[in-house]
């Protein structure tokens, strides 16, 4: 009988080194040819060789696949013909290992044993793909893997469902290698089990063979794996900080920073590859007729193509240079992968965006920011295809950019996303959720050098919000967000605020700017809370609200604008509205961006019809102030196509005489076109009212500002919902900021005077139409 005492003694002076120290990938083979030599050593003893009828002693998991890492289990699997004697077999080679304390997952078995576990069990079916011979009976080892292999490739497509389901739990419980702090290297995502899939899928001709690439990426987290085993001298997968800083030094990348950027890239190729792989193996779901998916449109030129974002039929990517932005944009907001045929289109024909960008470009980019967590996978799609660095070049000094504190879960670039996607429920907190986005991902811009990150930060974040296209004072105020991004929370956790000289400076430092106030609390929270667990609590909110709610009294105000008064072609056109009792419509097109200026007499409803219509036919509606005048009311409408092209102004004259005089079933019709056109949301954002009182002439008249997620229609029910309680809006100005609106409506009760009953209908009335 073999002694397991020796293989372990062996298997220690290897580790020590004792006659030289040995790197990863030889460590990895001399542990293999030593556990080779000991187990066909003890085959022999326990009677394998000579056996009859026929036993064989197969290595399977990493001894199978010749990557033995120190402190593994052994994978065995005693395969007979039928031997009456294989248990006394199994016993003699067993019992060794037990005794010395060495890990063994093992099992003997018929090969029709071993092939009807393998058709039940997905994990020993995947397993048997590694299998190699040991010792005893070849043919038999042979006969086994043949019929397993082929097995595999008859049944692996039906258990792709099985196998994703697998994937996505083990990535639930374990989280992701890249741009993780405290990576799992075997079943974290991006990690050596999904390698291993992989290769599964490979083995099946499902997919291509891993190339080089991906197989260096493997090559790296085996070094890592074997030397971190090495050093703490025992079973561990999850590489910590301290052990990072030993393994980094034996693999020569100087310190853990460098290797966690190396292990997060390698993660990534390997996990972005896996997610191609699974989704290039299902087939489309096809109609009940058996013909190919449908394509629901999703935005001009954009799809939805089964279960994957896709570029319409006549989508022509050299020519449209936003198409990239909502391609990206429908993709998060809608939780669907974007097509590997389209992001390659994309990344062969897409054009530069020049600056400024065009609005509807940066339209795109803040509705892709507001998604919500569809945003991670977007963002990651377009960045191991090079697409997000063509729109952000800044991005490659924080790309895979380990955390200096302790207290960060993430690498700088996910944590940036990942401030988006807290800061995207935040939105209807600020008055501007379009510069709480694009603040949230610049905030960190300038990590990665040697430099104040927050001054540097500001410096490129101007840059980059001037290049984007946004105003000057609006991208100053990303700077300011930018570089002032600390100021909030070290002041409130680590000053006395009850001060008021503290909440002075404050205000000083923030140049009085109230709006600039509100935004950087909204990023407060969501950059402590994209950190890590524990780092935003209920203390650290308290104290930072009791900051800002100082801040505003000093103020005393809310950031808070009427609309511009009207000008002389709006009153224009009320007098004809008035003169004739109906209503009265001009429209002017630039492009793809439409003008629409109404007037009807101050009897007739204005806000409804026009939101209506205007919806009806699929114009995304950007801004829109209303005001009366002389026995009139007037609104201007900029408003620009969902998809397709402008619709014909004659159509929209028509529709809007229709919807005032009240023919035109608008209710009925927006709500089939929602059904019909409606895309998977990203998760809602619960819409918010903020009242101004004040701020308008007359004690009658309030400010409701509604922030919300933008919906087909939301304008039209919420202008109906003030019209059910007997809200008279005197005047509104609406803004649609990404996927967020901020419509203000200066409303005064038709009849009675504002009490707090009313205005708890007004409020409720309206969160439900926007809900």
């Amino acid at each position: 009988m073999a002694d397991g005492g020796e293989l372990v003694k062996a298997t220690e002076r290897l580790l020590e080194g004792r006659h030289g120290r040995l790197g990863a990938s030889a460590l990895r083979a001399a542990l293999v040819d030593l556990y080779e030599f000991w187990l066909g050593r003890g085959a022999s003893a326990a009677g394998v060789d000579t056996a009859e009828p026929g036993v064989a002693l197969v290595a399977v998991g990493g001894l199978g696949r010749r990557e033995l890492v120190p402190f593994s289990d052994l994978d065995l699997l005693l395969v007979h013909n039928g031997n009456s004697g294989v248990g006394e077999i199994a016993d003699a080679l067993w019992y060794p290992l037990w005794d010395a304390k060495i890990g063994l997952d093992h099992s003997v078995r018929t090969p029709g044993e071993a092939l009807k576990v393998a058709s039940e069990d997905l994990r020993t079916a995947m397993g048997l793909l590694d299998a190699r011979h040991l010792a005893g009976d070849a043919e038999l080892t042979g006969r086994l893997v043949s019929a397993a292999r082929d097995q595999w490739r008859r049944t692996a497509r039906k258990q792709i469902p099985d196998m994703t389901a697998s994937v996505r739990q083990r990535w639930a419980r374990s989280g992701e290698i890249a741009q993780s702090a405290e990576p799992d290297l075997k079943h974290g995502r991006g990690g050596l089990r999904d390698f291993a899939v992989l290769e599964a899928l490979a083995a099946a001709q499902l997919t291509a063979r891993p190339g080089e690439e991906l197989l260096e990426a493997k090559g790296l987290l085996l070094d890592v794996r074997t030397e971190l085993r090495r050093e703490i001298r025992r079973e561990r997968d999850v590489l910590s900080a301290p052990e990072a800083e030993l393994v980094a030094a034996e693999l020569g990348f100087g310190d853990r920073f460098t290797l966690a950027r190396k292990l997060s890239g390698a993660g990534r190729t390997i996990a972005y590859a896996l997610d191609v792989a699974l989704r290039s193996t299902v087939e489309p779901p096809k109609t009940r007729f058996g013909r190919r998916p449908s394509r629901t449109p999703l935005a001009e030129n954009v799809v939805l193509h089964g279960n994957e974002v896709a570029l319409a039929r006549d989508a022509v990517p050299a020519k449209d240079p936003a198409l990239l932005l909502r391609v990206a944009a429908a993709s998060a907001r809608t939780g669907k992968p974007i097509a590997l045929g389209t992001l390659k289109a994309l990344a062969e024909s897409a054009p530069e965006l020049r600056a400024p960008w065009p609005a509807e470009a940066l339209n795109a980019l803040v509705e892709l920011l507001g998604a919500g967590e569809g945003l991670v996978d977007a963002v990651e799609s377009l960045d191991r295809t090079g697409l997000w660095s063509r729109l952000f070049p800044e991005w490659g000094a924080v790309r895979d950019l380990p955390p200096r504190s302790p207290v960060h879960q993430w690498t700088v670039d996910r944590h940036l996303v990942r401030t988006c996607v807290e800061a995207a429920k935040l939105t209807t907190t600020v008055s501007r959720p379009d510069l709480l986005l694009i603040g949230a991902l610049l905030h960190d811009i300038g990590k990665g050098r040697d430099a104040d990150h927050s001054e540097l930060g500001a410096k490129i974040s101007a840059q980059v919000a001037t290049r984007l296209g946004l105003a000057p004072a609006d991208a100053a105020k990303v700077s300011a967000m930018v570089r002032h991004h600390l100021l909030l929370p070290h002041t409130a956790t680590r000053r006395d605020i009850s001060e008021p000289a503290t909440v002075a400076r404050v205000v000083k430092t923030l140049d009085s700017d109230l709006v600039l106030i509100e935004l950087l609390h909204a990023l407060t929270q969501a950059d402590s809370l994209a950190t890590g667990p524990g780092v935003w609590t209920d203390w650290k909110a308290r104290l930072l609200a009791e900051l800002v709610s100082g801040c505003e009294e000093v103020l005393h105000g809310k950031g808070f604008t009427a609309p511009e008064p009207m000008d002389a072609e709006q009153r224009e056109l009320i007098a004809a509205a008035v003169a004739s009792g109906n209503g009265e419509i001009r429209i002017t097109s630039h492009g793809k961006v439409v003008t629409v200026l109404l007037a009807v007499p101050a009897r007739a409803e204005l806000l409804a019809p026009a939101a209506g219509v205007l919806a009806l036919n699929s114009l995304e509606v950007h801004s829109a102030v209303l005001r009366g005048h002389d026995g009139g009311r007037a609104g201007v409408f900029t408003a620009s196509p969902k998809f397709g092209s402008l619709p014909d102004p004659t159509l929209l004259r028509e529709q809007f005489a229709r919807a005032v005089a009240g023919t035109l079933p608008l209710t009925q019709r927006l709500a089939a076109k929602e059904r019909d056109y409606g895309s998977p949301a990203a998760p809602t954002v619960a819409p918010k009212i903020v009242w101004f009182d004040d701020e308008t002439t007359g004690p009658d008249t309030v400010v409701l500002e509604l922030r919300a997620a933008d919906r087909i229609g939301l304008l039209f029910r919420v202008a109906g919902a003030l019209r059910r309680c007997n809200a008279e809006v005197r005047w509104a100005k609406a803004s649609t900021l990404g996927g967020a609106v901020v419509d203000s409506f200066a409303v005064t009760p038709r009849s009675g005077r504002i009490e707090p009953g009313w205005r708890r209908e007004v409020e409720q009335a309206v969160l439900a139409a926007a809900s």
